[in-house]
C-alpha cells in the first residue's frame, strides 16, 4: 500500500519531503492496518497480491483510540495532510474502504477480492465508501464494481483532485449525504481520542458546494 500511494501525486502531496517520503508512508501504512486489526478489517488475497482496509462507520469509535495523537506521534509536520484523507464522509451509515492496494498486473485479483467483500457489504444492506485520485474516476477499477463518483475534494495547495466513491446499498437510495465539492484550504487534524470512523474537524476554511 505504501508503494501504491508513493508512485502517485498524492504521495507527493502528502509528503512533500522527498527524502522522508517513503519512510513516511510506511509508517501511515503500518498504523493504518494495526488499526484496522483491532478496530476494522483487513482483507487479502491468499498470496497477499492485493489488500482492502475496511471500517464499518455504524457507531462512534472506541474511546481512547489516540487516532490524532498517534498520526501527529509517527508523522511529525505531515500528519495533517494524512488526516485529511479521513477528514470528510458520508453521514449515513456505511462501510469505508479506507485503503486499497493490488501489486501491478494484478487485477484479476484485485477484483476478485473486491467482490468478496462486496459480498459481505451487501449481506448487511449497507453501502460503501472509499476514494480515488485522478482526473478519470470513471475509468477506475471501482467505478466498475458499481462505486459512482461523487463530491470531489480538491487538496490546496498544489495537490490532486481525490474522488469520493459511493456504492449504493443494493436496492437502495442513492442518496450519499456528501457535498458536491470540498475545497481545503488548509490540512485537516483529529482531535485525540477519534478513529477513522469518525470524522475529524477541519481547520481552516472549508469550502462546500
Amino acid at each position: 500500500m505504501a508503494q501504491n500511494l508513493s508512485a502517485g501525486s498524492l504521495g507527493t502531496w502528502l509528503v512533500p519531503d522527498a527524502a522522508v517520503r517513503d519512510r513516511a508512508l510506511r509508517r501511515y501504512v503500518e498504523f493504518v492496518l494495526m488499526y484496522a486489526v483491532q478496530h476494522g478489517r483487513v482483507d487479502t488475497t491468499e498470496d497477499r497480491a492485493a489488500v482492502a482496509v475496511w471500517f464499518s462507520r455504524l457507531e462512534p469509535p472506541p474511546t481512547g483510540a489516540g487516532w490524532g495523537c498517534e498520526l501527529r506521534r509517527l508523522l511529525g509536520p505531515f500528519a495533517a495532510r494524512f488526516a485529511v484523507l479521513h477528514a470528510v464522509v458520508p453521514r449515513t451509515p456505511h462501510h469505508y474502504l479506507a485503503q486499497f492496494a493490488a501489486r501491478p498486473g494484478e487485477g484479476a485479483a484485485a477484483r476478485a477480492l473486491l467482490a468478496s467483500c462486496h459480498r459481505a457489504v451487501d449481506a448487511e444492506g449497507l453501502p460503501a465508501y472509499t476514494q480515488v485520485w485522478g482526473s478519470e474516476p470513471r475509468e477506475s477499477l471501482l467505478s466498475r464494481l458499481g462505486y459512482l463518483p461523487r463530491s470531489p475534494m480538491l487538496l490546496e495547495p498544489g495537490g490532486p483532485v481525490l474522488w469520493r466513491m459511493y456504492r449504493p446499498r443494493r436496492g437502495g437510495e442513492r442518496r450519499d449525504g456528501l457535498p458536491r465539492r470540498v475545497r481545503l484550504h488548509r490540512a485537516a487534524a483529529p482531535p485525540a481520542g477519534a478513529g477513522p470512523s469518525a470524522a475529524p474537524p477541519l481547520l481552516g476554511r472549508v469550502d462546500t458546494t
